[in-house]
């Protein structure tokens, strides 16, 4: 990599434009691609952006429309498309990005249909090759607070050392700490399951519960992430650091969290369309929901909690239902594994 970094952030919503502001402010050449146009123009106008209010950006952050602009000389390119569309995007994308340059996913979720995570969908879209130079940034990490400079810390994965370190370098604040791990199947599914126990966190405090049930939820969800993560080919210790447990308690009760959101009007007794409806930004753990269900069935982990969820979104169980479901299960040991 050149002294001044070269990057483009591919997707300009709330995280990629908190990432980009990340990069911006360390003296790296950013361009910020954004699928509308009038985001590109706020940013390069007014330094904000609609999707990151109260915000303002620095001045040598460019925004673009044009995704080959975007993307030309780019020796680093983050991907933050919102994770159905990363299949597409990434593809238009191909013949753009240089043979060299380091490639970063920072999309949680996984494919609906194909059941791919954000790995596997952008290492197809962009083909043979990839793979070397190829990492994951996730862990627990609110735009907005990202975006403020509040201290975070997050995690970079690749099955390369150098190539996590590398990312580590180049993201690395004083404010944004950045951890290494080469478990990349592990880190995806931390940033991908953590949504759907997000959204049943909300559900039982939209029913009126406190902390005792929001800690079971907390707890007894990492049980089944782990589970399925292990049964995929993860590391069962990933899912106790900063892409399982820390991003797992973020989502569960901060108030900035879109699934629990969700989860929180569904329990007031909101329909889930009109919730989607009016929503601006992308909730993830919905259609992640489908997607962990029939993972669960595809290589037989009990996921209750995910079960009910997939019941309320798919089959209209309401969440007070869902939760004596659980509650009412026959009584067994504590286990992990």
């Amino acid at each position: 990599m050149s002294a001044t970094l070269r990057v483009s952030v591919v997707g300009a919503g709330a995280w990629g434009t908190a990432l980009a502001k990340v990069l911006a402010e360390k003296g790296t050449d950013v361009r910020l691609w954004s699928y509308e146009d009038h985001v590109a123009d706020a940013i390069n106008e007014r330094s904000e952006n609609p999707y990151l209010e109260g915000v303002t950006l620095p001045a040598t952050l460019h925004a673009t429309s044009d995704l080959a602009s975007a993307l030309d000389g780019a020796e680093l390119v983050v991907s933050v498309s919102p994770s159905q569309v990363v299949r597409s995007v990434m593809g238009a994308a191909k013949p753009h990005v240089g043979p060299d340059a380091l490639v970063v996913s920072a999309s949680k979720g996984i494919e609906l249909g194909t059941h791919r995570r954000m790995d596997e969908v952008i290492r197809e879209a962009l083909g043979e090759g990839i793979e070397e130079r190829f990492a994951v940034l996730s862990g627990p990490s609110f735009a907005s607070e990202v975006a403020s400079g509040q201290p975070t810390a997050v995690v970079a994965a690749s099955h390369v050392e150098e190539t996590r370190q590398r990312v580590q370098e180049a993201f690395q604040t004083p404010w944004f700490r950045v951890y290494t791990n080469p478990d990349v199947v592990g880190v995806e599914l931390g940033g991908a399951l953590k949504n759907v126990v997000a959204l049943a966190s909300g559900m039982t405090a939209g029913l009126g519960y406190a902390h005792n049930t929001t800690a079971a939820l907390i707890t007894r969800g990492l049980a089944e992430m782990a589970r399925l993560g292990v049964a995929m080919g993860a590391h069962q210790a990933t899912f106790y650091g900063l892409a399982g447990m820390g991003d797992l308690v973020l989502t569960c009760t901060g108030g900035l969290s879109r699934n629990r959101t969700v989860g929180f009007r569904l329990g007031r007794g909101e329909s889930l369309e009109a919730i989607l409806g009016d929503m601006t930004a992308v909730a993830e753990g919905v259609e992640t929901t489908r997607a962990v269900h029939e993972l669960a069935l595809e290589h037989g982990v009990e996921m209750p909690i995910v079960e009910q969820v997939y019941a309320i979104v798919e089959h209209g169980r309401t969440p007070a239902e869902a939760l004596q479901a659980l509650m009412l299960r026959d009584p067994k040991p504590e286990e992990w594994s």
